[in-house]
């Protein structure tokens, strides 16, 4: 398409849910790897939308080509965006852990760099099949520019504006807003209260045989994943909220995607500056850094 080039990206989850397994048996790698799936699926059918948008509005100058070339030429570059840039999600997920770093600057960061082969790749597609020449600098980082516009673009929608950006809030408590005095109300009658009911939202949605001794909260995406004795379960719910049902428990929040029940730690594992609480079932739990002096004081480790 001429010499304009452009890019796609975006994230795909830290971890892909699963639905229907029980256990930490065989059934739950072959629910995540269905799970997994689903979700690439769902990622590619919207790269695919954003892709014949693209060739309908033809951005940097591939409005003069006809409408058939532009749509192959941004589908292809759709496509090539989104296996570069989703999986810089696991690295940014992984440098969000270890150094408790807010996920903007760490998402920009690995835009800047994916966008580097993404330049290279579109590049050598515009003069498919012949050899692509030589740019100067000038070209090089004009093109570099262009790729970054679109893919940086991407990869916000993805992150920061659609629904993964709600499940990274999910933990973020609201703004206490100020009350205004107001006058005495005129006395009104009080009516009867109904009986307390003994149901709890997040366990009245687990299986019966994952029993209710609850030993951790995750976060994964829309979903929190119950992690009892037996196993553990997606639930459709706010991470703070699954905390809240569960406030009888002595248990405190170590990770900005984990709950921890104090009585589950077996064990404390470190690795430098970062501390991870070993759970049964073979649960490991990542603390951030601003919890470990927090954990410390409370006689956590």
């Amino acid at each position: 398409m001429g010499r304009q080039l452009v890019g796609m990206g975006n994230e795909h989850g830290n971890k892909s849910g699963e639905l229907t397994a029980h256990d930490y048996g065989g059934p739950k790698k072959l629910s995540r790897r269905a799970s997994f799936w689903r979700s690439t699926i769902t990622d590619l059918g919207i790269m695919t939308v954003i892709g014949v948008f693209l060739a309908v509005i033809g951005p940097f100058g591939s409005i003069e080509y006809p409408f058939a070339v532009r749509l192959i030429t941004w589908l292809i570059f759709s496509y090539l965006g989104y296996a570069i840039y989703s999986p810089m999600g696991y690295f940014v997920d992984r440098a969000h852990e270890a150094l408790d770093l807010p996920k903007s600057p760490l998402w920009l960061a690995a835009a800047l760099i994916a966008t580097v082969p993404m330049t290279i790749l579109v590049y050598f597609v515009q003069f498919a099949p012949n050899w692509p020449p030589t740019p100067s600098p000038e070209e090089a980082l004009k093109s570099y520019f262009y790729v970054f516009v679109i893919g940086g673009g991407v990869t916000l929608l993805f992150n920061f504006i659609g629904p993964r950006a709600n499940a990274s809030r999910e933990t973020v408590a609201p703004a206490a807003v100020p009350s205004m005095p107001v006058a005495d109300p005129e006395p009104q009658p009080v009516a009867p209260q109904p009986e307390t009911s003994t149901s709890n939202p997040l366990l009245d949605q687990l299986p019966a045989e994952l029993g209710s001794d609850v030993i951790a909260l995750e976060m994964e995406d829309h979903y929190v994943r119950v992690h009892t004795a037996l196993g553990s379960e997606l639930v459709l719910m706010r991470l703070r909220d699954a905390i809240a049902h569960l406030s009888e428990i002595d248990g405190r929040q170590v990770h900005r995607s984990w709950w921890v029940a104090r009585g589950a730690v077996e064990d404390v594992e470190r690795d430098g500056r970062n501390v991870r609480l070993k759970l049964a079932c073979d649960i490991e739990a990542p603390v951030s850094r601003a919890q470990v002096s927090e954990l410390k004081e409370a006689g956590w480790i």
